[in-house]
């Protein structure tokens, strides 16, 4: 009989696990819903649901929204918006940024933002106030790279690329898109008021 390698607390198929049960519950190649990876939940939402949260949502390439907050030198398209699915948390579309432009200066308020760059090398400005002189700090990035965006950080994006647009995918926190274009790049107060 030859012996098979386990990692502690795996088992080998059609191995029971102590006490005679074998993983999850569960007899070869059965699956019980509610248990194993992922908890069964119990709990559902108070009231009724509505309609758009009733279902999964298929948002093609070709059909993002371009009636979004704009900042000029920059294009955002919505795919997922609380307007197109009933997102009530979150907000998710791209940025297409023009070849050798750069947006003007803006912040998303209250919105935790996360980007993935998918092509070009945009870089993203912002002026870090930690130091005793207030510093412009450039991030250089590439495809697969990506950018977090605290609440009321001011800053811009920019394609130093004379050719080819850069192109980022976009995650906020918030429902919608939330744009404050600002009149310069600086550090506001630790409270926005």
């Amino acid at each position: 009989m030859s012996e098979q390698s386990t990692s502690p607390g795996e088992t080998v198929p059609g191995e029971t696990t102590p006490g005679g049960a074998t993983p999850c519950g569960t007899s070869t190649g059965e699956t019980i819903a509610g248990e194993g990876f992922h908890p069964h939940l119990h709990e559902q939402p108070p009231g009724p649901v509505a309609p758009l949260r009733t279902r999964l949502h298929h948002i093609r390439a070709d059909a993002l929204d371009g009636d979004t907050a704009q900042t000029g030198g920059m294009r955002r398209f919505a795919a997922v918006s609380g307007r197109a699915v009933g997102s009530e948390k979150l907000w998710m579309g791209q940025t297409h940024v023009a070849p050798s432009t750069a947006s003007s200066d803006h912040h998303h308020g209250a919105s935790e933002t996360a980007i993935y760059v998918v092509s070009g090398h945009p870089e993203f400005v912002f002026l870090d106030d930690a130091g005793e002189t207030p510093e412009e700090v450039r991030l250089r990035t590439s495809p697969g790279d990506y950018i977090f965006v605290p609440p009321y950080v001011p800053h811009r994006e920019e394609n130093p690329d004379p050719e080819a647009e850069a192109v980022v995918v976009i995650a906020r926190s918030t429902q919608e898109a939330v744009v404050v274009n600002l009149p310069g790049l600086y550090a506001l107060p630790a409270t926005p008021e």
